[in-house]
């Protein structure tokens, strides 16, 4: 049964990984489950085990890339260390150089950077996949409330606000990595960008 189980997890990842290679050439509405099943070596049926049809396939692969991030911080929430800012920091920085190790989260990652890949058939999933980033947005805020709470940020200071520009200033830098990476190499640069932030903020 062990085994069973695997090779279904490994053919829905073949079809999730086809998916992002055809999404990312042809475009979501110019890709058809045909393709998406011969670039995975599967049969038609195989996918429509896994998926009912293409938009999930899309929604899967958004989960895929934003449910560890999610994970993530609520398990250092969990942790709740002396200083939240500079636990924050760190995980600014753990998350961008997840980024660089991983090529597939890089490819997918270009699929939702904007809402250019959304067609009509995607209205409902962008809504959805808005409230989701919307959700882990306030997660960061939280850090930013504890700090406050701790004294560690200046009782003036907007928690939502900061969330706010730190996802500006964490996208700005994820962009130009993805637009260059041997420009922009994370394991030298990315402790140094994310301070340059927090800095800022140290009460």
């Amino acid at each position: 049964m062990r085994r069973t189980k695997e090779e279904a997890e490994q053919t829905r990842q073949a079809i999730m990984t086809a998916a992002v290679d055809l999404f990312a050439d042809r475009g979501y509405a110019y890709t058809s489950l045909e393709q998406i099943a011969k670039a995975a070596a599967v049969t038609r049926g195989a996918i429509y085990w896994h998926f009912k049809n293409k938009a999930e396939i899309y929604d899967a692969l958004h989960e895929q890339l934003y449910l560890p991030v999610t994970s993530q911080l609520l398990q250092d929430l969990e942790l709740e260390q002396a200083d939240p800012l500079q636990q924050l920091e760190d995980t600014c920085v753990r998350l961008l150089l997840d980024l660089e190790a991983d090529q597939a989260k890089q490819k997918t990652l270009k699929l939702f950077l904007g809402t250019w890949m959304y067609c009509a058939e995607l209205t409902d999933l962008l809504e959805k996949h808005r409230a989701k980033k919307e959700e882990s947005l306030s997660l960061f805020a939280r850090f930013f409330e504890r700090a406050q709470q701790k004294k560690l940020l200046s009782e003036a200071a907007d928690p939502e606000l900061l969330t706010l520009s730190l996802r500006c200033y964490m996208k700005g830098i994820i962009v130009e990595f993805l637009d260059h990476p041997e420009g922009m190499p994370l394991k030298y640069e990315a402790v140094k960008l994310i301070a340059v932030f927090f800095q800022r903020w140290r009460h």
